[in-house]
C-alpha cells in the first residue's frame, strides 16, 4: 500500500469511526454515508481497488435502510477490514487511527505511525487469548471459551457480551430463529419469488463495473439449466469462487431482464455430506449477535463446538425416566436445536429442552411444598358457631365459589401440617370476606392472625372493614393447647392498665373487647408511641389480628402466637418477603391472595408450591362496567360524561401512562392532564394529582382525601392499580390505553363498579398497532378477568404478564408458558421422581439434583 493509499484509507476510516461515535445517525457526511462512499471511491481510485477496502464498502451497501443496530455492526466490520491493511506480517501491535472509535476525535493531520504507538497500549491485540489452550476433546463443558485451541480474543469478548463464557453456556446459547432454505431443487425447477437452494458447478465468474456499481456475476449450472447469482460490491467473491467448483446457493429467486437470478444469496462450497452445510440447503440457525460477532463466524464456531461436545454431554435424566416422557437424549437435543436435520427433529429438540425447564421448576416447587407439608403446624378446630355469626352479620349472601373456597381453607386448617394456599379471584370477587372467615377461626382457636398489604392505603382499607366486621363477632377467648391457663388471668394490675389503654387505642369499649376480635393497624405512619403500644400488644397476645404493610416483617414485630398469615396482592411481594412473614410464627398457616387472574401455566410455575382456590363468580348486586374504546378526538364527549357524573354526586379517575411530559412520546402526562383539567376543562371542580414520585405519606393523604370526597376527579398514574376501594367512584378514563397490559387495564377498571351505581370505563387510544387493538377490543368485549388473562399471556408473553418480572421466578429460554400439556407432563414426572426419591439423594439423580439447584439459584439471583 502506497503512502497516498494509506492516507486515503485513513481518511475513510476516520469518517466511519466518527459515524459510529455519532450514533450511526447518517449525518457525519453532509449528503449521507452512501454519497460519501461513491465520491471517495471516485477519487481514491487505487485505494478503492484494495480487497480489504472492497470488503469494507460492500458491508455498507444499503446503509440508508439499515436499523441502527445493523449500521453499528456493519461499521464495526468495515473498520476492522480497513485496520487489517495496516497489520504487517505477524505483528499484532500496529493499530491505526481507524480503530474502534473513542470519545475523542483524532485530528486529520495526525501521523498514522504516531497514533499506532499511542493507542497500542490501550487497544487489545488481535491474537489468540493468552491462556493455555487445548483441543475440544481435552476440555470439559465448564471450560471457558478462551481455552479452546485457536480461538481469537475478539470472538471470546463478543460472546462474553452475550453472557456466554463457557462451553456449556455456548451449547445453551440457542438460535433466535431459523431461516428455512432446505427446499433444494434443480435449477430448471426454481420458482420465482420462492426461497430456494440449488447446487451446481460454477461455469463463469465475472467482475462487472467499478466503484459503488461494482458487481460480481457468478453462473452455476446443472443438468437442467443454469442461473446467475449477482453479488454487489463484493469484489473478493471473484477470488473465492472459481470456475469448476461445486457450490450451494440459497436465497430468493428473482428476475432481471426476463432471466431468473439470485441477488446476493448465501453461498458455500458444496460437500456431499448434507450435515456439513452450514449456511445453505438446510434450516439455518440465526443467532443473537453483538458488536464484533458476525453471523457466519458465529455459526461456524458454534458448529465446531456442538459437533465436538454434544456427544459427550451426560444426560441428567435416567434412561427409564427419559423413555417414560418420550424425550430425546440431552446431547442429541442440543445438537438438533442448533443444527436441526429437519423440522421434526427441531420440534423434538424444543420439546426436550422445554421439558427440562418445566421439570426443574416443578421439582423445585414440589420439593418446597413437600417440605412445608411435612412440618408440624397447628390443627384448628373449626368453630361453626363463630362462622355462622359471621355469615349472619354479612349484608349479602356468599357466592358458591366463596363457599367452596372457605370449605377448602377450613379443610386445610384442620390438618396438623400448615396450609399453603393461593386464593385467586377476579376484581371484586370477594376475597377479603373469605380471608376474614379464615382469620376468625385462627382467633377463635386462641391464635393471632396477620394480614400484609402492599400499600398503606390498602392496609388502612382492610383494617377499617375488618374492624367493623370482626369486632362484632363474639369469639371465645380460647388459649392455645400448649397453654394451661388463659393469658388474662396472669395479668397484674400494671399489665391490666396497659390492656385497657390498648383497648382504647383500638377504638373499642371494654364490653366490645370482651367479645369481638381485636384488630390493629401497623404501618409506617403511626407515631412512635402508637407503634410501641401496638408492638407490645402483638407481643403480649392482646391483639388478635394485625394488619400492615412491609412493617410486619421487620425484626421489631414479635407475635405471641401467630397462627395464620394472609398476604394480599401477592405479585407485589417477593418469595423472600412471604417467607419472612411466615417465619414470625411456628409454621403458621398461610393464605396468599391475588386479584390478578392467572393462567393455569403461570399458576403451576409461579405458585406451584401452593394449593389453589378460585373465585370465578361475581357477588350478587355487582353491575357490569360499561367499557368503550374512544379516540382522542372524542375526549369532549368523555368530558361531558364526567361533568354529568360529578353533578350526580359521583367521582372520577383519570389515568395517564406518564408522570411528566415526554419529548419522545406523544402521550399526555399526569401533570399535564391535571393542569388542563383543573384550569381549563373543569375549573369549578376539585381535581387531585397522584403519582409515584410523591412520598408514601403524600400518596396516602391524597387517596384518603379522595375517598372522603374532598375531590371530584383524581388524575393518577398506575399507582392506583391495586385494590383501592372508593364506592362513590363510577367512571375511569384511561389515557394512552395501548401503553398498558391487558391485566393491568382490567385492574384499573376494577377501581370502579364498587358501589350501587352504574359504572363506566373509557379507553382512549389512537394506536394502529394490531396487538394493541386486539387487547383493547378484548377488554371492551368481556369483563371476565380469567379470559383476559389467557388473552394477555398469548399476546404479551409471560415475561410481561405482571408488568415486571416476578421476584424469584425462573427465566425460560425454550419452554413456552402457554404449553399446558408439556407443563402437566413435566409436573407428573416430577411427582413420580419425588415420590421415589424426595430429596434426589439416589446416585442416578445426583446430576438432576445439581441441575435443579443451579436453575433455581440462577432464578433467585435474577429476581
Amino acid at each position: 500500500m502506497t503512502e497516498a493509499e494509506r492516507q486515503q484509507v485513513t481518511a475513510l476510516g476516520k469518517l466511519l469511526a466518527a459515524e459510529r461515535r455519532d450514533g450511526c445517525a447518517n449525518r457525519v457526511a453532509s449528503d449521507g454515508l452512501m454519497t460519501y462512499l461513491k465520491q471517495w471511491s471516485a477519487t481514491a481510485v487505487s485505494a478503492a481497488r484494495l480487497p480489504a477496502v472492497q470488503r469494507a464498502i460492500g458491508r455498507l451497501v444499503g446503509y440508508d435502510s439499515m436499523t441502527v443496530a445493523e449500521r453499528d455492526q456493519a461499521l464495526a466490520e468495515a473498520i476492522e477490514d480497513l485496520r487489517s491493511l495496516f497489520r504487517t506480517g505477524n505483528s499484532s501491535e500496529t493499530v491505526t487511527s481507524i480503530a474502534t472509535p473513542s470519545n475523542e476525535p483524532i485530528p486529520e493531520s495526525t501521523n498514522v505511525s504516531k497514533v499506532s504507538r499511542s493507542l497500542g497500549s490501550r487497544q487489545p491485540r488481535r491474537q489468540t487469548v493468552k491462556t493455555q489452550q487445548r483441543s475440544l476433546v481435552e476440555l470439559e463443558l465448564d471450560a471457558p471459551l478462551e481455552q479452546i485451541a485457536g480461538v481469537q480474543w475478539r470472538l471470546v469478548a463478543s460472546f462474553r457480551r452475550l453472557g456466554v463464557n463457557t462451553i456449556r453456556d455456548l451449547l445453551y446459547h440457542f438460535p433466535r430463529r431459523y431461516d428455512d432454505v432446505s427446499n433444494r431443487r434443480m435449477i430448471g425447477e426454481l420458482q420465482i419469488g420462492a426461497e430456494e437452494t440449488v447446487i451446481g458447478e460454477v461455469t463463469d465468474v465475472r467482475t462487472i463495473g467499478t466503484g459503488p456499481k461494482l458487481r460480481v456475476r457468478v453462473e452455476i449450472s446443472d443438468e437442467t439449466g443454469s442461473i446467475e447469482a449477482i453479488f454487489f460490491n463484493q469484489r473478493w467473491i471473484a477470488q473465492q469462487i472459481r470456475v469448476g467448483q461445486t457450490i450451494a446457493l440459497s436465497g430468493k429467486v428473482t428476475t432481471f431482464g426476463g432471466k431468473r437470478q439470485f441477488s446476493s444469496p448465501r453461498w458455500e462450497r458444496y460437500t456431499p455430506d448434507p450435515d456439513a452445510l452450514l449456511h445453505t440447503g438446510r434450516l439455518v440457525p440465526i443467532y443473537p449477535l453483538t458488536q464484533g460477532l458476525h453471523e457466519n463466524q458465529a455459526r461456524r464456531f458454534i458448529k465446531q463446538v456442538v459437533d465436538a461436545m454434544t456427544p459427550r454431554v451426560v444426560d441428567h435424566l435416567p434412561p427409564a425416566r427419559r423413555a417414560q416422557a418420550r424425550l430425546l437424549p440431552l446431547g442429541e437435543a442440543l445438537a438438533q436445536i442448533h443444527f436441526p436435520s429437519d423440522k421434526k427433529k427441531l420440534d423434538e429438540a424444543r420439546r426436550r429442552l422445554g421439558f427440562d425447564e418445566f421439570l426443574f421448576i416443578q421439582i423445585g416447587v414440589l420439593q418446597r411444598k413437600r417440605l412445608w407439608q411435612q412440618e408440624m403446624g397447628y390443627a384448628f378446630t373449626i368453630n361453626e358457631e363463630v362462622h355462622a355469626e359471621l355469615l349472619h352479620l354479612l349484608p349479602f349472601q356468599l357466592t358458591t365459589a366463596q363457599q367452596q373456597a372457605i370449605s377448602e381453607i377450613f379443610a386445610d386448617l384442620r390438618r396438623p401440617s400448615p396450609m399453603a394456599r393461593l386464593l385467586q379471584g377476579d376484581v371484586g370477587s370477594g376475597k377479603t370476606v373469605v380471608a376474614a372467615a379464615a382469620l376468625l377461626q385462627a382467633i377463635a382457636n386462641g391464635f393471632q392472625g396477620a394480614l400484609m398489604a402492599p400499600t398503606e392505603i390498602l392496609a388502612e382499607q382492610h383494617a377499617k372493614n375488618l374492624k367493623q366486621l370482626l369486632g362484632r363477632v363474639r369469639v371465645p377467648r380460647k388459649a392455645p393447647t400448649y397453654q394451661q391457663t388463659s393469658w388474662q388471668s396472669a395479668l397484674d394490675a400494671e399489665e391490666s392498665a396497659k390492656l385497657a389503654e390498648m383497648i382504647a387505642i383500638l377504638g373499642r369499649t371494654p364490653e366490645e373487647d370482651a367479645e369481638g376480635a381485636r384488630v390493629a393497624l401497623l404501618t409506617g405512619s403511626l407515631s412512635a408511641r402508637e407503634r410501641r403500644q401496638v408492638l407490645e400488644g402483638i407481643a403480649r397476645g392482646e391483639i388478635d389480628l394485625v394488619i400492615g404493610t412491609h412493617a410486619l416483617i421487620t425484626e421489631t414485630v414479635q407475635f405471641a402466637n401467630l397462627g395464620l398469615v394472609v398476604v394480599d396482592e401477592q405479585h407485589r411481594f417477593g418469595v423472600e418477603q412471604r417467607l419472612r412473614l411466615k417465619n414470625k410464627g411456628y409454621n403458621p398457616h398461610m393464605l396468599v391472595m391475588t386479584a390478578t387472574p392467572i393462567p393455569r401455566t403461570l399458576t403451576l410455575t409461579i405458585y406451584g408450591d401452593l394449593d389453589v382456590s378460585v373465585l370465578d363468580e361475581r357477588p350478587p348486586g355487582r353491575q357490569e362496567i360499561r367499557t368503550r374504546v374512544v379516540s382522542r378526538s372524542e375526549r369532549e364527549k368523555v368530558y361531558r360524561h364526567i361533568r354529568k357524573q360529578v353533578e350526580e354526586g359521583r367521582q372520577v379517575y383519570v389515568i395517564c401512562p406518564l408522570v411528566e411530559e415526554s419529548e419522545k412520546l406523544d402521550l399526555p402526562s399526569a401533570e399535564e392532564m391535571y393542569e388542563r383539567l383543573q384550569h381549563e376543562v373543569f375549573p369549578d371542580l376539585k381535581v387531585a394529582l397522584l403519582h409515584g414520585k410523591l412520598s408514601a405519606r403524600e400518596k396516602d393523604d391524597v387517596m384518603r382525601a379522595f375517598r372522603a370526597h374532598q375531590y371530584d376527579i383524581l388524575v393518577a398514574t398506575a399507582v392506583i392499580e391495586v385494590g383501592i376501594d372508593v364506592p362513590n367512584a363510577t367512571t375511569i378514563v384511561i389515557e394512552g390505553a395501548e401503553r398498558f397490559g391487558l391485566a393491568q387495564l382490567h385492574q384499573f377498571r376494577g377501581r370502579v363498579g364498587r358501589g350501587n351505581h352504574q359504572s363506566y370505563c373509557f379507553l382512549i387510544s389512537d394506536s394502529n398497532n394490531q396487538q394493541s387493538r386486539e387487547r383493547l377490543a378484548a377488554l371492551e368485549q368481556t369483563t371476565d378477568g380469567f379470559k383476559l388473562a389467557e388473552i394477555d399471556l398469548q399476546l404479551r408473553g409471560p415475561g410481561e404478564f405482571f408488568g415486571t418480572r416476578q421476584s424469584g421466578t425462573p427465566d425460560l429460554k425454550m419452554a413456552r408458558q402457554g404449553d399446558t400439556r408439556l407443563l402437566t407432563e413435566a409436573r407428573a414426572l416430577a411427582d413420580a421422581i419425588l415420590a421415589d426419591d424426595p430429596e434426589l439423594k439416589r446416585p442416578e439423580h445426583e446430576l438432576l439434583r445439581r441441575k435443579v439447584n443451579e436453575f433455581w439459584a440462577a432464578a433467585m439471583q435474577a429476581g
